[in-house]
């Protein structure tokens, strides 16, 4: 009679190790990549091919109704020797950048106000969330009538007040619109910085500024040294999305002035809506479009790079 006994070799060969297709499904790190994938998939083919698209229409003399062919870097040769083009990008660069600084130190101010104990502090970040919530259109249109050249509120109240003696032609003046709309931009944005910074701030623990002010820290010291470094993450988050939103802008740009007056208040979004659907270039405004890939690649990459600069929760220096 053979022996049923399996040896020592045999029963190790029958436990085998799971593979590693088993091993990454398990492992913890990998955890939130599957939770995020259904969501990936769906952006991904939601995204890719009107991105695709856009990419090889910025290489053709598509128009609407043609499909054109291929003409290389023509398009782009083409915007470059484009004064309106130029100053578009000119325009959104500082529209960008002065909206998104003074939004970010608006928001912050705002948070470490609501932050503190005040009377009916839900019922004002209520009110302050009204900007953010009001469709952009209805708030493009209410800033249209405000700086209304004819029926302006402001050009009323300082008539009325013996400032002036006319009515300011806000949106007719270059530089007062480009004020304006940069001004509705602000108004707009920084209720999204000020509530997702107050977010933050609700996480920093009390314990830290007690032991601060027990230690003779001022509240320069302890915004420094507790508040700022642990606020930090977010605030790389909130300033990408605030970039990212600001530079593709249109709706408020539209709405108010449609890129005038000659052209002043033109982004590079608006630009390429105008040459491709109401001038019917649709490569033309393909190869703008596709010029503000290199610019949101830059936006989210210096967002990337700070999230890993985070020494101070090892307690180094950021």
């Amino acid at each position: 009679m053979t022996s049923l006994a399996q040896s020592p070799s045999a029963k190790s060969a029958s436990v085998r190790a799971p593979g590693a297709a088993a091993r990454l499904m398990a492992h913890r790190d990998w955890l939130g990549f599957w939770f995020m994938l259904p969501a990936a998939l769906i952006l991904i083919s939601l995204l890719v091919y009107p991105l695709g698209l856009g990419v090889w229409l910025s290489f053709t003399n598509a128009t609407i109704g043609d499909p054109g062919k291929f003409v290389g870097l023509d398009n782009y040769s083409w915007i470059l020797g484009d004064a309106t083009f130029l100053h578009s990008i000119v325009f959104t660069l500082a529209y960008t950048l002065i909206a998104s600084s003074i939004k970010f130190a608006l928001g912050l101010y705002l948070a470490l106000l609501l932050n503190k104990r005040l009377p009916f502090k839900a019922l004002v970040r209520s009110i302050i969330l009204i900007p953010f919530v009001v469709p952009t259109v209805l708030s493009a249109i209410a800033f249209w009538w405000i700086f209304d050249a004819q029926f302006s509120i402001i050009s009323w109240s300082l008539i009325k007040l013996g400032l002036i003696s006319h009515n300011i032609d806000f949106l007719g003046d270059p530089m007062l619109a480009r004020a304006c709309v940069i001004f509705a931009n602000i108004w707009r944005g920084v209720p999204f910085v000020a509530i997702t910074l107050l977010a933050g701030l609700q996480t920093v623990s009390p314990s830290l500024y007690e032991a601060a002010t027990i230690d003779g820290a001022t509240p320069w010291q302890n915004f420094r040294f507790i508040t700022y470094p642990l606020l930090t993450p977010i605030i790389a988050v909130v300033m990408t999305f605030s970039v990212l939103f600001t530079f593709t802008d249109f709706q408020l740009i539209w709405v108010m002035t449609r890129g005038g007056p000659v052209n002043s208040t033109h982004l590079m979004t608006t630009l390429s809506y105008q040459r491709a659907i109401i001038g019917g270039s649709l490569g033309e405004g393909a190869a703008i479009s596709t010029s503000m890939i290199p610019f949101l690649l830059a936006a989210i990459l210096f967002s990337w790079f700070g999230l890993q600069r985070r020494k101070w929760q090892q307690g180094g220096q950021a």
